[in-house]
């Protein structure tokens, strides 16, 4: 393992409009493979970014013990680069060509300097992540998204950095694209700081850093393993939650009969004391001394009762929200024998090229199922969503739609009038429903109070993940078949999950594109579609090849 490291001490950093980000958070990075996780807009990139040196904290320092190579969640990759260029190798293999072609200037040599094998490097390193078919002097504009994110990963390993930061890998890359960085970061042997929601990529790490409310908390293991100690943790958190409610419950009930018994023997004393004939100077003395014993057993009670909610605040503090949808959709439901979207021969056109080569791509969706549709990037799976809502019309081939509404949430979650509240918006999709029935739906859709009076357009992407749910899901007509293009992309685990849990509910038929295996294993796919060569077949399971 690689003695490379971060270091970041007493790091403080704030927005231009002062909001705080963190304030004197310390902790080391050391080598091996680190997955940074925490919910959206915890400040994951951020901290990336000041690690990379590309902001500059207002207080505290970054060390970086290494070469440092960074790759961040958006590419700033002009569209007319080389291939070449970006790799940062252009200069070099022109060099190395005009020497080859019989060209000895000197300044040729001193390009080059060491790096003679510099093609065959880059050409090693394009192969381990797929993109051994590029030429060097392709544009960047003709490729793919996730061909660019893998072309900029290389770039990165080729500069043979000893400490690496990843933010976001495998967006938008393919399956085979997605394992082939499994493979090169398994073997990685520098230190790595990645941030991702992709859980079979953290669980081929060593260890999991938590950022929560600016502190960092250390899980060795994997993702697995780390989800497993916060599940024990949170059971244990609620067991100690349960006891201080009952606690504090206990004492104030023995506060409560501590009063009660002092007025009692208040009272019964003033009777006896009167009954005795006593010296008002003495019955005096004795009714203040029975007073002050009564405030100390009170002050006693208190201190007890005080501690109890001091117990009790800490328990709650300890408990992790995990806030889960959770909604019942009976209206989206759909009979097992109905055909809900059949196409034959379905043709489309893209570029001046044809997507769905031969007689066409067939596509039947019956009652209520739940379709993966898989295939490497660029091969038309959005192409074919597009024919299946009508929002694209076909060059050929027979259509025909059930009656009943396709919904399709795209991955730019665009859907949504971003001036307009969560509350107006919903009431756009669900006209007739009363007022209390969309506040009781949005509710369970983790919209309380305030915040359904939020504007669609500051609201984060988990945030406005579940909005659109809200609206597309509960609309009217209720959806019978959702199409969802790489829905997960961008959402932190915890949107991850809820996203999951609202499908649990929707009781109609969906096609989900996606690249993420674990979730398409919990949203229980039964059919598998792989889109190639302008082929759509059926797969027995997630399909590599």
């Amino acid at each position: 393992m690689s003695d490379a490291f971060i270091v970041c001490s007493n790091l403080s950093f704030s927005w231009p409009d002062d909001t705080p980000v963190f304030s004197d958070l310390s902790f080391t990075v050391p080598g091996g493979r680190t997955g940074l996780v925490a919910p959206n807009g915890a400040g994951k990139s951020t901290l990336l970014r000041l690690i990379a040196g590309e902001l500059r904290p207002s207080g505290g320092s970054v060390t970086v013990d290494g070469l440092l190579g960074y790759l961040p969640q958006t590419l700033p990759l002009a569209g007319d680069l080389s291939v070449a260029q970006v790799l940062g190798v252009a200069e070099r293999v022109a060099a190395l060509h005009a020497i080859e072609a019989g060209d000895a200037s000197e300044e040729h040599f001193a390009t080059i300097g060491d790096d003679w094998d510099i093609e065959e490097r880059t050409r090693s390193e394009l192969d381990r992540l797929g993109l051994g078919e590029l030429s060097l002097d392709r544009r960047l504009h003709t490729l793919s998204g996730g061909q660019v994110v893998s072309l900029g990963l290389a770039a990165q390993l080729l500069r043979r950095p000893s400490v690496l930061l990843l933010d976001e890998p495998t967006n938008n890359l393919d399956l085979d694209a997605r394992h082939k960085l499994y493979d090169v970061l398994t073997g990685w042997s520098g230190c790595l700081l990645l941030v991702s929601h992709d859980r079979e990529l953290l669980d081929r790490m060593d260890r999991i850093a938590e950022l929560d409310r600016g502190e960092i908390r250390w899980y060795g293991g994997n993702f697995t393993a780390y989800t497993e100690a916060v599940q024990a943790a949170r059971e244990v958190a609620e067991s100690n939650l349960r006891n201080a409610e009952q606690e504090v419950k206990r004492e104030k009930r023995e506060m409560q009969q501590a009063r009660e018994r002092a007025d009692r023997r208040a009272s019964n004393a003033a009777k006896n004391l009167k009954n005795a004939g006593l010296a008002r100077i003495v019955a005096g003395g004795l009714k203040r001394s029975a007073q002050e014993s009564a405030g100390r057993a009170q002050e006693t009670h208190a201190g007890r009762l005080g501690q109890a909610k001091a117990r009790l605040d800490e328990a709650g503090r300890a408990v992790r929200d995990e806030d889960r949808i959770t909604v019942d959709l009976p209206d989206t439901s759909v009979p097992g024998g109905r055909t809900v979207f059949s196409g034959q021969g379905m043709r489309a056109r893209f570029d001046d090229r044809d997507l769905f080569g031969g007689d066409g791509a067939d596509l039947v969706i019956r009652g209520p199922e739940r379709i993966a549709l898989t295939g490497a990037n660029g091969v038309g799976k959005s192409t074919l969503l597009r024919l299946v809502t009508g929002d694209l019309e076909p060059a050929g081939g027979d259509i025909r739609r059930a009656d009943g509404r396709i919904a399709y949430l795209s991955q730019r979650l665009d859907l949504l009038d971003l001036d307009r509240t969560v509350a107006e918006n919903f009431a756009a999709y669900a006209p007739s429903l009363p007022d209390a029935r969309r506040m009781n739906l949005l509710a369970r859709f983790l919209f309380r109070g305030a915040r359904v009076n939020l504007p669609v357009g500051v609201l984060s992407g988990g945030e406005r993940l579940r909005a659109t749910l809200a609206c597309v899901l509960c609309a009217e007509p209720a959806p019978q078949l959702l199409l969802l293009d790489e829905p997960t992309n961008n959402l932190d685990l915890v949107s991850v999950g809820q996203l999951e849990s609202a499908l649990a509910a929707y009781q109609g038929a969906f096609v989900v594109v996606s690249h993420d295996e674990r979730f398409l294993a919990e949203i229980g796919v039964q059919r598998w579609l792989r889109l190639a060569d302008g082929q759509l077949r059926e797969i027995s399971a997630p399909d590599r090849g």
